[in-house]
């Protein structure tokens, strides 16, 4: 589902503000930042991270992602779902995102290269971001979480 969005800029942090949790077969993903479209971003490297080292892949591909949803914890599922079809579908890894939210919709940037299995040696195959778990929220402390479990 490529858009013609304008270039945005990827997420601030340098540092890893993602973080992966237990929950039994499945992976949680779960991302923080000063913004909510910061959070997001987070979420997607947490979810990617778990595949293959996020320092591996190259980024040389953009894809564009486009959805919306009335709420904001169904918007990280509709983001993160539309990321793992791409990733299947064109057989790519992402490693830089960059998010922008308008109301109810979503404007997203993933930047990757097409596996490379003897390169990226990937771990797991996300099939489907879930509800279990889902928070979009922000904290007492200031900024965002963004969180859900993955099917794999």
């Amino acid at each position: 589902m490529d858009a013609l969005v304008p270039s945005l800029t990827p997420t601030s942090s340098t540092k890893a503000n993602w973080e992966h949790f237990p929950h039994a077969a499945d992976l949680g993903v779960r991302g923080f930042g000063p913004t909510i479209e910061d959070a997001f971003a987070q979420t997607a490297l947490a979810l990617f991270a778990a595949v293959t080292p996020l320092a591996d892949i190259e980024q040389t591909t953009l894809v564009t992602i486009v959805c919306d949803a009335p709420d904001p914890a169904v918007l990280l599922v509709d983001w993160l779902n539309a990321l793992i079809y791409q990733a299947s579908a064109r057989h790519l890894l992402f490693s830089r995102f960059a998010v922008r939210i308008e109301d109810d919709e979503l404007l997203g940037e993933a930047w990757g290269e097409r596996i490379d299995p003897a390169r990226h040696h990937p771990a797991i195959e996300p099939k489907g971001a879930t509800f279990t778990e889902l928070r979009v929220e922000p904290m007492p402390e200031g900024g965002w979480l963004a969180q859900c479990v993955v099917d794999v």
